[in-house]
């Protein structure tokens, strides 16, 4: 099934119950850079998934993933406006980060501004050969508004990130996924077929499960320890209680299951 929800973004459903939602980025003559229509286009489709979906994955068509803000559309703000327009990006990335359902980032060529920020909100980076990743935005006189602050310190720490910003430092992909930019590395061309094994494997998974991933772990992360231990009891006992959850573990106590094997 396919569905064009934006001149620039496409929605194709994946799978025999079309449970994997593929994104795509369809600004290939912009190397996929980001304007305000494609950013409010990706926050209304991760807010009206089709109930089938379990699990998405985001790529960008032709040589990039994406290289960043179209710098061609920045037009002048004054302070309030501009504190607005971050907030429009904080939200309509939240509606990946935070939405119901894992989103796995395939990424090759240029992982660049705006496009490392949109990488960093999803849950899982798988990344080719061909990718590079930078924030250029310290040297072009600006700063990242699109959450980058938040969320990429998380994957390589503050330090890094800072000279990133301040050098203009070009991370290529085998060092990327070496500090924390991606948790995957594959051979070229093969990013998107990666991201979509793995959309398929997880949209497998319980969807409290996954849900509890996405949204407890990374409150329980931020927690004092004491107050992390109650929000994992609390989500580890609503987890089990599921119907599916309870299915599974009876599964593997009459021996139904796989049990887990070394690869």
């Amino acid at each position: 099934m396919n569905a064009n929800t934006h001149p620039d973004l496409t929605l194709s459903l994946r799978g025999e119950q079309s449970e994997v939602a593929l994104v795509t980025l369809n600004r290939a003559a912009k190397r996929n850079a980001l304007n305000d229509g494609l950013i409010l286009a990706i926050r209304d489709l991760f807010q009206n998934l089709p109930k089938s979906v379990r699990a998405a994955v985001i790529d960008g068509s032709g040589e990039h993933f994406c290289a960043g803000l179209d710098l061609s559309e920045l037009s002048e703000r004054d302070a309030g406006e501009g504190v607005m327009h971050s907030r429009m990006w904080h939200t309509a990335l939240d509606c990946v980060e935070k939405g119901t359902v894992p989103v796995i980032a395939a990424l090759h060529g240029a992982v660049v501004g705006g496009g490392l920020e949109l990488a960093s909100a999803c849950h899982i980076r798988v990344a080719d050969e061909t990718t590079f990743y930078a924030l250029p935005e310290g040297t072009r006189g600006i700063f990242v508004g699109g959450g980058g602050a938040v969320r990429i310190p998380k994957l390589i720490g503050a330090a890094r990130m800072t000279d990133m910003m301040l050098t203009g430092r070009v991370y290529n992909a085998a060092d990327g996924e070496r500090i924390g930019l991606a948790q995957y590395l594959v051979p070229t061309g093969s990013a998107l077929d990666k991201a979509i094994e793995l959309a398929t494997r997880i949209a497998t998974n319980a969807p409290m499960t996954n849900y509890a991933l996405m949204h407890a772990l990374p409150r329980i992360a931020e927690q004092p320890a004491d107050h992390g231990l109650f929000t994992e009891a609390l989500m580890a006992s609503i987890a089990q209680s599921a119907p599916e959850a309870k299915a599974r573990v009876r599964a593997f106590l009459e021996g139904k299951a796989e049990k887990v094997k070394k690869k």
